[in-house]
């Protein structure tokens, strides 16, 4: 990944500890991130802030963001909404690759329970260290997807 890329870092309740687990591992590997929270570990919280926060400093930057809830589902869902977002809610190596290969994911979503961090760790490398192929029918999709949005 080209160092000089913004990662946006997004968590609730739910992915917080992992998130300040994450931002060691950012750390380690010189990796320009910024937190936009949650700063601190708030029980009622809602994950649709912090995805939409994320999602629209990821677009306004043409940067990437990684968001961590429960299930990585919700936060997924919400960011999605975000105009200019595709983010992808990656369990694997593969998913997180193919999701950068194929759809140049911009924001990644992560389990923040019952889920280990060395995964996460091989998850989030993969994710930031592929490139979009900029195969000309990978193209053509993600601008379906984007003329579609713009509805």
């Amino acid at each position: 990944m080209d160092k000089g890329v913004k990662v946006y870092l997004g968590s609730d309740h739910a992915g917080f500890e992992v998130k300040e687990k994450l931002k060691k591992f950012l750390d380690s590997k010189k990796i320009n991130y910024e937190d936009l929270g949650a700063l601190s570990y708030e029980k009622k919280d809602d994950y649709p802030n912090f995805a939409f926060k994320v999602g629209e400093k990821v677009v306004k930057d043409k940067a990437r963001g990684i968001l961590i809830c429960g299930s990585g589902a919700g936060m997924t869902i919400a960011a999605n909404k975000v105009r200019g977002v595709r983010a992808v809610a990656a369990y694997d190596e593969y998913s997180a690759r193919m999701s950068r290969e194929h759809n140049d994911t911009n924001v990644l979503g992560l389990r923040g329970r019952n889920f280990s961090f060395e995964k996460i760790k091989k998850i989030v490398s993969v994710w930031l260290n592929t490139n979009y192929s900029g195969v000309k029918r990978h193209t053509r999709r993600i601008r379906k997807i984007s003329s579609y949005e713009k509805k």
